[in-house]
């Protein structure tokens, strides 16, 4: 967000490693071989390019209609609408047609535009658990019956309110999905949730304001994107593209122009949130961009911003586990030359859950990601100290080198890459995937040129790429290629056909393995190019499954106009898939007009378009995707 990618911050003139003079030999097996040729030269693929044992549905084609399309035998229930109440005992407020709806109303109900989820079941069913997803941001024509219209300290509370995190319990009873209201695990976390602050930065001069001068809470969490679980049940959550909801000082010093600001995505909520002036509040925005911990099971418990891992525009945090039992914490920043982090923790994790566990994230090493162009990486270690991680340099502790982790990487060299997005991992094969989901800017005048990580200039299709660790998920090299270069084979121009073998699509974005092996892939395309151009054939976005081993892709599913599809996680029998359809009719300006707020979609209910969750089953009982 914003979803136009010409309208994506790109804050990153620094003077990064530029690998287009080393990267032809690689460029040209990438754009010529495709993937099973890139694929067998490292030893990842199989024997065999043949149809996929793994995939045991019939594709479903292109689709430009407003609604969701599942594959024969399959259904897709619409549950957990923006605006349906959570469940709050004593406090469960309707949905109103009109958006009429209070901010305290938001903050009882479910939040807009839905993101990254995941299921925890209850007691180990898989017919009664808690569904925790992201609400990234808001749509104030639509949240609002007038829209910005007599804008007022009421409506940015219910904008903040619609931000955030939502907890709601739900249970299968006769092949139907309902949430459970009231529930003693219903929960809000929103823009304005006290959050801690721990690791390394807590406390840090550059976290402290005139509200809380010690440093240690933040009040708010938002732009929450992606998510990931851990394996001592909690859920994480990054803190995506927050930059434009602060407003900037006339003058911006070094550090708010690498971090964009300036950006103004009209939220205006300095208007009457004072918090959200950066030219009053300088230190406010350095307490955003963190990856979130939320204990789901206790609605009392406060969120933990971990600063251990990295202050960026988190798109999520995926996490994979060492065979000496340490968490390894992989997360991409959603912005134009960004970069690729990972997080090693110091200690195992221990039995006993989130409790035996509340400190496991504040203590490790995060490193940064660098592509060399003979197939090999390196993690480059963000510690105070080395290298050019010094005083000298500006960085006076490690508190500073994680709150300024853009600099530091720049610092270090790491390689800007196209937008980092969902990051999934095999933990059978020990593969893992990064989507990097477009970006327009590489290689034209002015802006970093391909490289063999990204090697395609005016990169609007996005590609995905796969890296195994040498060692283990903690090792600080590895080996990697292209796995896949998303596009139309019938494009006329080179560089936006692809070489998928398969279903065509673009703009890769959420990514997830599933137990079976299967990855799940789906797009983000804006509005602003949806069904145009290149994109002319593709029609919505989608989710497909792709065989790792093959590279053989199948579109599974396609979503209502203007929406995105995103957010992916399993009941643990496999026999229920959790997908969020987000911002159905979104415009091309990312704001809908309130007087015509049906004008590009009646998802899901044939009213005002809503982001839901849609539980998709086969209706023989079988797992998903066989």
């Amino acid at each position: 967000m914003p979803k136009d990618d010409e309208r994506m911050e790109w804050s990153n003139r620094s003077e990064c490693v530029d690998l287009r003079s080393l990267c032809d030999l690689s460029r040209r097996r990438v754009l010529q071989g495709g993937t099973a040729v890139a694929l067998a030269s490292l030893g990842l693929a199989s024997a065999s390019a043949s149809s996929s044992r793994l995939l045991g549905f019939r594709g479903v084609p292109p689709s430009t209609a407003d609604t969701v399309v599942v594959p024969e035998g399959y259904e897709a229930q619409v549950i957990a609408r923006w605006g349906e109440p959570v469940g709050l005992p004593g406090h469960m407020p309707p949905w109103r047609a009109d958006a009429s709806h209070s901010a305290a109303d938001q903050a009882a109900q479910l939040g807009m535009h839905h993101d990254g989820l995941q299921f925890f079941p209850l007691e180990g069913r898989s017919d009664r658990g808690l569904l925790v997803m992201n609400h990234e941001y808001t749509d104030e024509g639509l949240l609002h019956p007038d829209g910005m219209a007599h804008w007022s300290a009421e409506k940015v509370r219910k904008s903040q309110a619609a931000h955030g995190i939502s907890v709601v319990e739900v249970t299968l009873r006769d092949g139907r999905w309902a949430l459970v209201r009231p529930s003693r695990h219903a929960r809000r976390l929103t823009a304005f949730t006290p959050c801690a602050l721990r690791g390394p930065a807590a406390g840090h001069p550059l976290m402290r304001t005139a509200a809380d001068p010690a440093g240690r809470t933040v009040l708010g969490t938002l732009n929450n994107c992606a998510a990931g679980l851990t394996p001592w049940g909690t859920y994480l959550s990054g803190e995506e593209n927050f930059i434009g909801y602060f407003a900037a000082p006339t003058l911006l010093d070094a550090h708010q122009r690498r971090w964009g600001m300036g950006a103004d995505w009209g939220y205006r909520w300095h208007e009457f949130d004072e918090r959200f002036d950066a030219a009053r509040h300088p230190h406010e925005p350095n307490r955003f961009g963190w990856i979130v911990e939320v204990d789901p099971f206790d609605p009392q418990s406060m969120p933990v911003k971990r600063t251990a891992l990295g202050r960026a525009a988190h798109e999520g945090a995926t996490v994979a586990v060492t065979r000496n039992g340490r968490a390894v914490v992989y997360s991409g920043e959603d912005a134009r030359f960004e970069y690729l982090y990972k997080f090693v923790s110091r200690d195992a994790i221990r039995p006993g859950g989130a409790k035996a566990n509340a400190e496991l994230l504040d203590h490790g090493t995060l490193y940064v990601a660098r592509f060399d162009a003979d197939g090999r990486g390196r993690w480059l270690p963000l510690v105070h100290g080395r290298g050019p991680l010094t005083a000298a340099h500006g960085f006076a502790d490690q508190g500073q080198v994680l709150i300024q982790a853009r600099q530091a990487s720049d610092a270090l060299r790491a390689t800007p890459m196209d937008r980092p997005e969902w990051v999934a991992v095999n933990a059978v094969t020990r593969e893992v995937f990064c989507s990097l989901t477009n970006n327009s800017r590489r290689g034209t005048e002015g802006f970093p040129g391909v490289d063999a990580a990204h090697p395609r200039a005016r990169n609007h299709m996005g590609h995905i790429i796969r890296w195994r660790e040498e060692g283990d998920f903690d090792g600080e090299t590895f080996t990697w290629e292209v796995f896949l270069l998303a596009g139309d084979p019938m494009n006329a121009r080179t560089e936006a056909q692809g070489n998928i073998r398969g279903d065509a699509f673009a703009n890769p974005d959420g990514l997830w393995v599933d137990p079976r092996g299967v990855l799940w892939i789906q797009t983000d395309m804006s509005a602003s190019v949806m069904g145009r151009g290149e994109f002319a054939r593709l029609g919505n976005n989608q989710m497909l499954a792709c065989d790792p081993a093959t590279g053989e892709v199948r579109r599974f599913l396609t979503g209502p106009c203007g929406a995105e599809i995103t957010g992916a996680t399993m009941t643990p029998d496999g026999t229920t898939m959790f997908v969020n359809i987000q911002h159905p009719g979104e415009p091309e300006n990312d704001r809908s007009d309130p007087a015509q707020p049906t004008q590009h979609s009646r998802w899901p209910d044939g009213g005002r378009p809503r982001s839901a969750t849609v539980a998709i089953r086969k209706r023989d009982g079988g797992v998903v995707g066989t």
